[in-house]
């Protein structure tokens, strides 16, 4: 059994990149809860407002595995809810924290895990996510206000090793529908494709399909590598069992 929370208070750092793209494929039969009350556009997952937080909580006992995209607009009032209904973080087993360079973001990726360490969320519960690096880019350098915060205050761990690198195969798809592993999957010769196309409009379409496979093969292993970083199997309650999707 394995619940999720993916959670930040700044927008714009990849949250449902890293809900429906890292965890959800790799968690079966997870199921994806969006908590957006703004631009909330995921068909295939149920939205559920941030203050209904009461029946966000009575829908996650009746499931076993869950990954619950928390919407930035969303976060405020949740945490307020969690504060009201006492021990109620404790219905997730991990709180996943993407964040990436800019220093906006890295000071609301501070005030997130100092609100959830507030919670009483235990600091082996909190995993943060190193999400968007540009190629060439030393994470180290790039959060040092963050990494200097969590070294002085350990309240959640840090593994510079959960980390993605900027790919633009997660804005392919309006809604973040995109699925990489059946484009990776994807055996059409392309290449041969495009020579038979007549219409330069059919060509661009097909290199453009080629391009997306490419970036879906690369993007893969770091997933699975960014993944096996954020140690959840070491979470799981003995008894359980997290079977993990390998790729």
């Amino acid at each position: 059994m394995m619940k999720i929370a993916v959670i930040n208070f700044s927008g714009n750092v990849g949250k449902s990149t890293i809900a429906r793209h890292l965890l959800l494929p790799r968690i079966p039969g997870a199921e994806l809860l969006s908590v957006e009350s703004l631009n909330a556009g995921n068909e295939d997952a149920q939205v559920i407002r941030g203050r209904q937080f009461g029946e966000l909580q009575e829908y996650l006992q009746t499931i076993d595995n869950a990954v619950v995209d928390i919407g930035a607009s969303n976060v405020e009032d949740l945490l307020a809810l969690m504060h009201r209904y006492r021990g109620s973080h404790e219905d997730f087993d991990a709180f996943v924290i993407p964040t990436v360079a800019p220093i906006k973001q890295q000071q609301d990726t501070i005030a997130t895990l100092v609100d959830l360490a507030g919670l009483g969320v235990p600091a082996r519960r909190m995993k943060i996510v190193f999400n968007m690096i540009e190629h060439g880019d030393e994470v180290e350098a790039v959060f040092f206000p963050l990494l200097a915060f969590l070294r002085e205050h350990q309240i959640a761990p840090m593994s510079l090793d959960c980390r993605l690198p900027f790919n633009e195969i997660y804005r392919q798809s309006p809604g973040q529908k995109v699925d990489i592993f059946k484009l990776a999957e994807d055996n059409t010769d392309y290449k041969a494709l495009i020579v038979k196309a007549t219409d330069s409009i059919d060509k661009l379409q097909l290199a453009r399909k080629l391009a997306a496979r490419r970036l879906a093969i690369g993007a893969i292993p770091l997933l699975d590598a960014c993944f096996a970083a954020l140690g959840l199997a070491e979470l799981v309650e003995p008894g359980d069992e997290l079977a993990v999707n390998a790729s």
